[in-house]
C-alpha cells in the first residue's frame, strides 16, 4: 500500500477543496502538496542521504510556496483560513 493512495486524496480534497473531485484548486493542491512534503521529510530523517529525495522535496516547497503566493495575491481570506488550517505558520 502507498502512503498516498486514491482514498487518502479524495479524502484531502474534500477536506480541503470544494467536493472531493476537486483536484484543481489551490486549497487542495496546497494540502496534496504539504501532506507529500511531511512524508518526504519523515523519509529524509531516516535516510539523510537520499539526494533524490531531498531535490524532490525542495521542488514540492517552491511548488506549494509559489500557490500560497498566488493565493495571497489573489484572495488574502483564503490564504489565511488554508495557512490556518494546514498550520503553515508558526
Amino acid at each position: 500500500m502507498s502512503y498516498l493512495d486514491s482514498e487518502k486524496k479524495q479524502e484531502l480534497f474534500s477536506t480541503y477543496g470544494k467536493s472531493n473531485t476537486d483536484t484543481g484548486s489551490v486549497e487542495s493542491q496546497v494540502a496534496l502538496f504539504s501532506y507529500r512534503i511531511s512524508h518526504l521529510t519523515e523519509h529524509l530523517k531516516r535516510n539523510k542521504h537520499d539526494y533524490g529525495t531531498q531535490r524532490a522535496l525542495l521542488r514540492l516547497v517552491g511548488k506549494r510556496r509559489s500557490l500560497l503566493e498566488y493565493l495571497k495575491k489573489e484572495d488574502i481570506e483564503r490564504y489565511r483560513s488554508l495557512v490556518k488550517a494546514l498550520n503553515l505558520r508558526k
